[in-house]
């Protein structure tokens, strides 16, 4: 398929509403067959000038947008692939208020579509482990001292540092790819269920001297490095990991300058899609990697805010309030 290779390409490519139309049609039925996505019948006859199909099965009209995550949306898809082309491009991500500037739409529209675009971009892994050389490592996500007032940063003191942080795990196949999560905490049962879970038994594992994982020696090749002493020892080291903290940090605090615990797991999903495609890949191929990933996948407003809580939601603590329009 003839894609766009720059923002420039992309916006005057999907400019024109049929050209886009099509695009996202090859996309979401690569073998041309266009199937209805309530009922999944053949049958059917498609009304050009409105670009919508009739199904004869279940009687019921559909659009391109149905069963994906643009659904029920009024944006075009000139805003929509144009908002996830700078999504998946931009190193340190895209703000709400950026793509609100830059496609004319409101800031809460804005912030709704990115939301939903990273759920788009989410791995789900199905079920593969990561094998070879591995590294684990963990992180605290939360706000820096220097920036809070005075009298929270000496609440926060009191405590252990970590306090009002969300904990973050990464795990990297070297030579391959990331895999991250939210997790309740920093103690053995978490951070080793996640390990045994993503990890394929007999791999060689690296890590810090965190005493949580200490025990991972009886299924694993475990290799410790203490950084009070030094940050490599040979092939053991977790610098993989450090620079994907490194880049995931400097996005949440450039770029969205404050994410809530209840929406992390979405920036991370957003993170790690770009880490994991930075390679062998130019803007184009990367666009059109997310854009065959929309089918499938829905979330609505009130899901996004809490109002329908999943299980997710619910482990994942607080809610992430929109600047209002």
């Amino acid at each position: 398929m003839d894609t766009p290779n720059t923002l420039q390409e992309a916006i005057v490519y999907f400019s024109n509403p049929d050209r886009a139309f099509e695009y996202a049609k090859k996309l979401r039925w690569p073998d041309g067959k266009v199937v209805c996505p309530r009922c999944n019948g053949a049958k059917h006859s498609f009304i050009k000038t409105r670009r919508i199909w009739f199904c004869y099965d279940c009687k019921k009209q559909f659009t391109l947008k149905l069963g994906t995550v643009f659904e029920d949306s009024p944006l075009g898809l000139d805003k929509w692939m144009t908002g996830f082309w700078l999504l998946v491009n931009c190193k340190n991500g895209v703000s709400s208020m950026e793509i609100h500037r830059a496609l004319g739409i409101t800031q809460k529209a804005a912030w709704f579509m990115l939301q939903r675009l990273r759920l788009a971009i989410q791995d789900d892994f199905f079920g593969s482990k990561l094998g070879g050389e591995v590294e684990v490592d963990e992180s605290f996500i939360g706000g820096k001292a220097r920036n809070m007032h005075l009298s929270e940063r000496k609440r926060r003191i009191t405590g252990t540092g970590t306090k009002d942080k969300t904990a973050v795990m990464g795990i990297l196949e070297r030579g391959g790819k990331i895999r991250t999560t939210v997790v309740p905490n920093r103690k053995k049962a978490a951070l080793q269920g996640e390990v045994r879970k993503h990890v394929e038994a007999g791999a060689a594992l690296y890590s810090d001297a965190l005493l949580s994982y200490e025990g991972l020696a009886t299924d694993y090749a475990h290799k410790v490095v203490d950084h009070a002493v030094q940050y490599v020892d040979g092939r053991v080291h977790t610098n993989g990991l450090e620079n994907f903290w490194s880049l995931l940090k400097r996005g949440i605090s450039g770029t969205y300058v404050s994410v809530e615990p209840f929406h992390l797991f979405r920036y991370l999903d957003e993170q790690t899609f770009r880490f994991n495609n930075r390679k062998d890949m130019n803007d184009g191929q990367r666009f059109q990697l997310a854009m065959s990933q929309i089918s499938g996948k829905r979330l609505t407003y009130s899901e996004l805010t809490g109002k329908d809580q999943s299980p997710r939601h619910e482990a994942t603590g607080a809610r992430e309030t929109p600047i209002p329009f």
